[in-house]
Parts: C-alpha cells; sequence; structure tokens
C-alpha cells in the first residue's frame, strides 16, 4: 500500500504513480488544490488500482498521510510507503526496500520505519547520523518520503499527529515510534532523489550553505514544530535534539541572510520563536 499526500501536483505525477501501482493499491490524497490541477489528477483517477480523495479544505500532509494509513489498515497491509508528490523513486525502489525489509524480520526490537540512506537534493546529499542496533544501521528520525513504515506500529502510536500540518509530521511519528520500542531504520545502498523546498546550495563563510526558500508562513511552522518537539527528543536524545535545533536555525538564519524578502521571513521566524502563526498550509 501506498499513499501520495498532493498539493498543486506536478503535471507528471501519473509517472510516480504509475511506478507505484504495480506493487499494490495506491491512495492519492489531495489537499484542496484548486480546480486548475484537476486534470492531472482526474488522469491518476482512472488508472487501475489508484484512488484519489479530494478535500475541499487545506490541512497539511498528516491528514493524507492517515488517510493512507486507514486504508492499509483495512486491507491488512504489513507496510505502508509515503512519498512526497515531487520525490523521483528509481527503478526497483519498492521491490528493493521489501527485500531489504525481509532480511531483518526476526529482531528482537521490531522496525517501525525504514528510509533510504541518501536523500539527493539537488547537487546536495543527505546522509542520516546513524549506529547499529542487531546488525541495523538506525538514526533518530527520517523523512517521511520514500519511507515504509509498519503498518501496525504506526497504528498503535496513533498514526501521524495532524496538528503538525506539513513539518516535522515525520519526526513527530519516529520520536513515538521509538518511544515505543521500535526502530528507525536506515537501508545502506537505497536513494532517492527530493528537493527540500525550493532549495539550493551557496558558498558562503567558507563553507556550503542549503538555502531552501521556504515562505515566511513555512519558516513560522518549521521553527514552531521543531522546538514543540525538543522536549520529546531531548529524553531520548539530548544530542539529536540539539543537532535539530541547530539545523532549523542555521536555515532561518541563512533565510534572513541569503534570500530576498528577508522583513518577511524575520517576522515569520519571530513567530515561530513565539509558538503562534497565522499558518498557511501550502508548501
Amino acid at each position: 500500500m501506498s499513499v501520495i499526500p498532493t498539493y498543486r501536483p506536478p503535471r507528471d505525477l501519473a509517472t510516480l504513480v504509475e511506478l507505484l501501482r504495480h506493487h499494490g493499491p495506491v491512495i492519492v490524497s489531495d489537499d484542496a488544490s484548486p480546480c486548475t490541477f484537476d486534470p492531472t489528477l482526474a488522469e491518476v483517477a482512472e488508472l487501475e488500482n489508484v484512488s484519489v480523495v479530494r478535500h475541499e479544505r487545506n490541512a497539511g500532509i498528516a491528514r493524507g498521510l492517515n488517510e493512507g494509513l486507514l486504508a492499509a489498515v483495512e486491507s491488512s497491509s504489513d507496510w505502508l510507503l509515503t512519498v512526497d508528490q515531487d520525490t523521483v523513486l528509481p527503478d526497483g525502489y519498492v521491490t528493493d526496500m521489501l527485500a531489504w525489509l525481509d532480511r531483518y524480520h526476526d529482531l528482537k526490537s521490531p522496525i517501525g520505519v525504514v528510509g533510504a540512506g541518501e536523500v539527493i537534493d539537488g547537487d546536495a546529499r543527505i546522509r542520516y547520523p546513524s549506529t547499529i542496533v542487531e546488525g541495523v544501521r538506525t538514526t533518530a528520525e527520517v523523512i517521511q518520503t520514500g519511507s515504509l513504515w509498519q503498518v501496525e506500529a504506526l497504528r498503535s502510536i496513533g498514526g501521524f499527529d495532524e496538528s503538525f500540518g506539513i513539518d516535522a509530521v515525520d519526526a513527530a511519528a519516529c520520536v513515538r515510534l521509538r518511544a515505543a520500542g521500535y526502530l528507525v531504520a536506515v537501508a545502506d545502498g537505497m536513494g532517492l532523489r527530493h528537493s527540500i523546498g525550493s532549495s539550493r546550495s551557496i558558498r558562503a563563510f567558507g563553507r556550503d550553505i542549503m538555502v531552501t526558500g521556504h515562505s515566511p508562513e513555512r519558516r513560522t511552522s518549521m521553527l514552531r514544530n521543531r522546538l514543540r518537539l525538543f522536549p520529546d527528543e531531548f529524553r531520548q536524545s539530548p544530542r539529536h535534539a540539539f543537532r535539530s535545533i541547530r539545523r532549523v536555525l542555521v536555515n532561518q538564519s541563512a533565510g534572513l541572510v541569503l534570500e530576498s524578502g528577508r522583513k518577511d521571513k524575520a517576522i515569520g521566524t519571530l513567530r515561530g520563536l513565539r509558538g503562534s502563526s497565522r499558518d498557511t498550509l501550502e508548501p
């Protein structure tokens, strides 16, 4: 079972859906896209083994992911693959990920989610800091796109927290899985392409810095949600908690120094620090 949450989906959405539907049912959950995107969604709705759910109110990615979880529970699926609309998966990705999981089906500590070992964003290669547990490479959190979630584990923690909207939805789920005794695993040798915002790498201060181009509203959400997660993350791993906050603060600072619209982005950052905002849930 796979789920693709969409908002203003790309015209080539059918390419991603075609890759996934041969491995099981696909749920496409659209988060209130304008009617101009009807042709794209109608095209994928005509494909066999694909269901498209349209919403009239924008609520964020977590709602769509939970619709996939519900469908996976109802169909007695063991694993749910969650994929962003703009992610590019290599041929054989699903088969290879399932084969990887088969090698670790009898661990003392079960795997709650497994993500690709490498995420390629433009010219940047993102890899997770990791440790070995029972012969498996594990980490504190993985991004949800391209990740396989154990359905029963995800159901047992209440699914994805919809109050997070978009940002850190996957991180919050990983925190809960780890608290419940599940491993957050990384599949070595597996990779995918995914753009984080309108990211690009800039050389500044003697080092390469990733600027994401996120809107002021998204900067509010990103900072607020990370601060909200910090206490639980700190209890599990102080090192990871501080690393997460450092990463988001570097991103916020880069936006204020290296991107356009600095004043509005500064206001967005301040709102995130206050923990209040007028959020828009658009990507």
